[in-house]
């Protein structure tokens, strides 16, 4: 039951940071996932391991973190449009 929490709740993550920034995340679901998870790695370790913990994934610094990463995903994938 923890893998599927915690899948639940990095495809959350990854969904809450797409809706906030606006911009699609390639993949869908599965591409939320990857975010949500990456974003939580990105976040602790730029941010540390504080805030609300759900799932094994520190909230704010994992959202913070998947801002960032979609942000910087969505700003590579627009430059590589415009090249071709």
């Amino acid at each position: 039951m923890g893998l599927i929490w915690t899948l639940i709740m990095g495809g959350v993550i990854g969904w809450l940071a797409e809706l906030l920034l606006g911009r699609d995340i390639p993949g869908g679901i599965i591409g939320n996932i990857i975010a949500g998870f990456i974003g939580a790695w990105l976040g602790s370790f730029l941010l540390g391991s504080w805030g609300p913990v759900i799932g094994g994934f520190f909230i704010i610094p994992a959202l913070i973190g998947s801002i960032i990463l979609v942000l910087i995903l969505s700003l590579i994938l627009r430059g590589t449009r415009r090249t071709t």
